[in-house]
């Protein structure tokens, strides 16, 4: 890598255990009852695995204004609430392509409209990634380290943004939202099955659970025939 890459990289990986640790986890032990609380309450509203909608695209925003950027606040609100890094407008059940974001506890949350992913690098970062949608589970996703997003804002201003790191990540993951895919269409197959029995189980599932030479290695064209139909019957299956 570049050397004019190294600081971004640094930072993503500062940040990344932390994302997908404190962010994600189902019952963060160390936060305050209040907090815990007002967590289970948004996840409560987010959509949850097995909700159509999650596997659903979104339509384009061609109405702009103070309604926008009222429901914009919302999920603003609710994101940060859930403590989530992101949150895509389908993901509680709105068909706008709409996400809001805050990569970072010193970052200023951001709402795009819109947005469309107009570059990434060759350089790309396997991590771990969390969920609001799939509150008990983490794979492991490969996503290019640097991306170029450009949108509209809630007043229909267009805006560019050259994201890097964590940033980069968490803009790509919610834009995935909008095109209805998940984690689990990214992960590695094997980590796809296990997360599957896992949220069919009501447990939860992270790579360090998978043997080391499980979590990505490649099946067989013969394997993945067999897992295929199983894993579309799973997914199928009413969540929890």
């Amino acid at each position: 890598m570049a050397d004019e890459q190294s600081e971004p990289k640094q930072q993503f990986e500062q940040f990344a255990a932390e994302a997908a640790g404190s962010d994600h986890d189902s019952e963060p032990a160390e936060l305050p009852p209040e907090k815990l609380e007002r967590r289970r309450e948004a996840l409560s509203i987010v959509r949850q695995f097995g909700d159509p909608v999650l596997k659903s695209r979104a339509s384009e925003v061609d109405s702009f204004g103070p309604e926008l950027g009222e429901e914009a606040e919302r999920m603003i609100a609710l994101m940060q609430n859930a403590l989530g890094i992101g949150l895509a407008a389908t993901q509680v059940g709105t068909m706008r392509r709409m996400l809001v974001f805050q990569a970072g506890p010193d970052a200023v949350p951001r709402a795009l409209v819109n947005p469309e992913l107009e570059w990434t690098s060759a350089d790309l970062v396997t991590a771990e990634e969390g969920c609001l949608s799939l509150p008990d589970v983490i794979v492991d996703v490969e996503r290019p380290l640097f991306a170029r997003v450009s949108a509209r804002d809630v007043s229909g201003a267009p805006v560019l943004v050259e994201a890097s790191g964590l940033e980069a990540r968490v803009l790509q993951h919610e834009m995935d939202h909008l095109d209805g895919v998940l984690i689990l269409d990214r992960t590695p197959r094997e980590q796809r099955r296990a997360a599957l029995r896992a949220l069919r189980s009501g447990d939860h599932f992270d790579p360090g659970m998978l043997e080391p030479n499980l979590s990505s290695a490649p099946e067989s064209a013969e394997d993945a025939k067999g897992a295929e139909g199983a894993e579309e019957a799973e997914e199928a299956a009413p969540s929890r």
